[in-house]
C-alpha cells in the first residue's frame, strides 16, 4: 500500500483539543488522514473504511466520571463491532493522552487475554495533584512488538511533552506483580519516564511526571497493534516544536514524536 492510499480516521468529540496537529502529522508524511466527529460517524463513512484510528488528547466530555470513561462507552456502544474487528485485522489504533485514557476504560489496553469487559488498569489522578504541562524523558522499552516505535531503538531516550492531570498508571493493589510480568512478557511495554540520562525515574517527581506505577508512560497490546501513551508526540514531530530549538545551533527539521507515526505509516505500507 502506498503513502497516498491509507486512510486515518481521527476520532474527535467535545473537549478533543488535539485533533489538528494529530492530522497534520499524518499530512506531512503523505497519509489522508481525517477528523471525524464522533457523532458523524456512521453518518458520512463506516469506521472499518478506513486503515488506522486514533484516538487524539484533550479533556473528551470534560473529563466527567474519569478521563475517558464517558468516551469509551460511548465507543463500545457505537462501535463495538468494528473495534473488535480493527483489533482481529491488526489496523493500528493509537490512543494519545485521553486516548490513551479512553482505550484502558474501553479494555483495549492492555488486553491480556483480548478486549477486556471490565478495566484492568487506570490512569489515575497525578501525585503530585495538578495538571501537568511539561516535556518529559521517556526510555524506549520495547524488543519490537510495538508497531508504533518499531524505528525508535531499543532503550533509547526520547523527548516527547505530556499535558494531563490524570495520568498516573496503575494495575489494582493484588495484579501489580502478576499484571507487570505480563507487561514483559508480551513484550506490552513500550515506554518509562526517566532522566535525560536514561536512569528510570523510579516513581520520583519530575522525572517521574505523575507517580505512574513502575513509571509506565506508554503501553501495547498483545499484538502490538494497539498502542497508548500519554505523552504527545504530534507536539514533538517538527524541530521547531522542541522547547530550546533557540539555543540550537542547527534547528533539527523533526523532534522525536515524528517516529511513532512514521514507524505507523511504514507497518500499513508493508502489511496492506
Amino acid at each position: 500500500m502506498k503513502a497516498e492510499d491509507i486512510r486515518v480516521c481521527v476520532m474527535r468529540v467535545g473537549g478533543t483539543n488535539c485533533d489538528a496537529e494529530t492530522k497534520r502529522a499524518f499530512d506531512e508524511l503523505g497519509v489522508r488522514a481525517e477528523v471525524v466527529h464522533f457523532n458523524e460517524a456512521t453518518k458520512k463513512s463506516s469506521l472499518l473504511d478506513y486503515d488506522a484510528l486514533v484516538f487524539p488528547g484533550g479533556f473528551s466530555y470534560g473529563d466527567y466520571v474519569r478521563a475517558g470513561a464517558i468516551w469509551a462507552t460511548g465507543a463500545l456502544t457505537k462501535f463495538r463491532k468494528d473495534l473488535k474487528l480493527f483489533v482481529d485485522e491488526e489496523r493500528p489504533i493509537l490512543g494519545i493522552c485521553n486516548g490513551f485514557q479512553v482505550l484502558v476504560e474501553a479494555g483495549l489496553l492492555p488486553a491480556f487475554d483480548g478486549i477486556s469487559e471490565y478495566p484492568t488498569a487506570t490512569l489515575a489522578t497525578n501525585i503530585p495533584i495538578g495538571y501537568r504541562c511539561k516535556w518529559v524523558y521517556l526510555k524506549h522499552e520495547n524488543h519490537g512488538n510495538c508497531i508504533f516505535t518499531q524505528n525508535i531503538p531499543k532503550d533509547k531516550v526520547v523527548h516527547i511533552p505530556v499535558a494531563h492531570a490524570e495520568g498516573r498508571f496503575l494495575f489494582s493493589k493484588e495484579n501489580e506483580t502478576k499484571y507487570l510480568k505480563k507487561l514483559y512478557g508480551n513484550d506490552q511495554l513500550v515506554l518509562r519516564y526517566c532522566s535525560i540520562e536514561g536512569e528510570y525515574a523510579d516513581g520520583e517527581f519530575p522525572a517521574n511526571p505523575n507517580g505512574a506505577f513502575h513509571d509506565i508512560a506508554g503501553i501495547c497490546s498483545p499484538s502490538g497493534t494497539v498502542f497508548g501513551l500519554m505523552p504527545h508526540p504530534e507536539r514533538a514531530f517538527y524541530g521547531w516544536q522542541l522547547p530550546d530549538w533557540t539555543k540550537t545551533e542547527t534547528l533539527p527539521q523533526h523532534g522525536d514524536g515524528k517516529q511513532v507515526f512514521e514507524s505507523m505509516v511504514e507497518y500499513l505500507k508493508k502489511r496492506f
